[in-house]
């Protein structure tokens, strides 16, 4: 339906020296994934299933908020400055609602004080805009994005004290972006757009503070294991900007998928090489939180892993 609506209202992404299509593909994808996640929830409630939690409304407002803030720049454009600020009023707004980063394990345990607003700001904001950096390859920031949110999901339930709400929250958005992915895989014919990308990279921030950060312990540290991916992308991007003395929110072509698609390798060896990197270290988050989460991870990623399989195999043998 999303498909068929923005071709018929141009809503699409057109091919330019810094993308890698070459026709007008449906840029909205991110309407889908976050109907698709906010309409489990709400069939949830609806079927009395639903485990409320204080932090909910943070993540669900804050979660929105993003979406149609993508929305509205996939749609008629913004300026990279006066989204960064929308996106940390939208923050903000969360972090008043209680999605907070209070402490960090370190020496005994460190309260942050009023160093938690700016922290737990630079996180929300920073991974919401890393998925969207890493969403430059057919396939690519979905399938990341269902690795990640799987692991969050696991480490959300295994460790002590668990946290149900947040690994509802991931299961949720990981089975939203694997029906997204039956679109999205090479050749795609959507993609997701800031929408889906700044929706899935805010629910994966928050969901790792509330699931994971909330936790006492050394533990704190596992979703920068996590989100190894988009992290070290974003960081790379970022300096890399800077040193050649442009804005961090200049977009360019250079890339860590870029990087591999310079060196030879095609889109599907691309995502392949960069999700097997996000199972590598979503499987050592799980090893250090415990055998449980190790255990659940195991057979999830097989499961995963044969779900993409033959997501991809029907769409070859449909294009056949």
């Amino acid at each position: 339906m999303v498909i068929s609506f923005s071709k018929k209202e141009g809503l699409v992404d057109v091919p330019n020296e810094r993308k890698i299509h070459t026709k007008p593909i449906s840029r909205i994808g991110g309407v889908a994934i976050w109907a698709s996640t906010m309409l489990t929830f709400l069939c949830l409630v609806l079927m009395s299933y639903y485990p409320y939690g204080k932090l909910m409304s943070g993540v669900l407002l804050g979660s929105s908020l993003m979406f149609f803030l993508g929305l509205i720049d996939d749609i008629y454009g913004l300026n990279a400055k006066f989204k960064l600020l929308i996106q940390l009023s939208i923050a903000t707004i969360v972090y008043l609602l209680g999605v907070q980063i209070n402490s960090i394990p370190f020496f005994g345990g460190i309260d942050l004080g009023l160093l938690s607003y700016p922290i737990t700001l630079l996180w929300i904001v920073g991974i919401s805009n890393a998925v969207n950096f890493i969403d430059g390859v057919d396939g690519l920031a979905g399938s990341v994005v269902t690795v990640n949110a799987i692991t969050l999901a696991i480490l959300a339930i295994t460790l002590s004290p668990p946290n149900p709400i947040s690994a509802l929250i991931g299961f949720i958005l990981a089975g939203a972006m694997l029906a997204f992915l039956t679109f999205n895989f090479n050749p795609a014919k959507i993609f997701m757009g800031d929408s889906g990308s700044l929706f899935a990279g805010f629910l994966l921030a928050t969901i790792s503070i509330t699931g994971v950060m909330k936790v006492a312990t050394i533990s704190i540290l596992l979703p920068f294991i996590v989100l190894a991916v988009p992290i070290i992308d974003i960081t790379y991007a970022s300096l890399r900007r800077i040193c050649k003395g442009q804005s961090p929110f200049v977009a360019d072509a250079e890339h860590i998928h870029h990087k591999l698609l310079h060196a030879g390798f095609s889109q599907k060896k691309t995502v392949t090489i960069l999700t097997s990197v996000a199972i590598i270290s979503g499987g050592l988050a799980c090893l250090c939180a415990s055998h449980n989460a190790m255990t659940y991870y195991f057979f999830l990623t097989i499961a995963l892993v044969i779900i993409m399989f033959f997501i991809n195999l029907i769409r070859v043998l449909t294009k056949k």
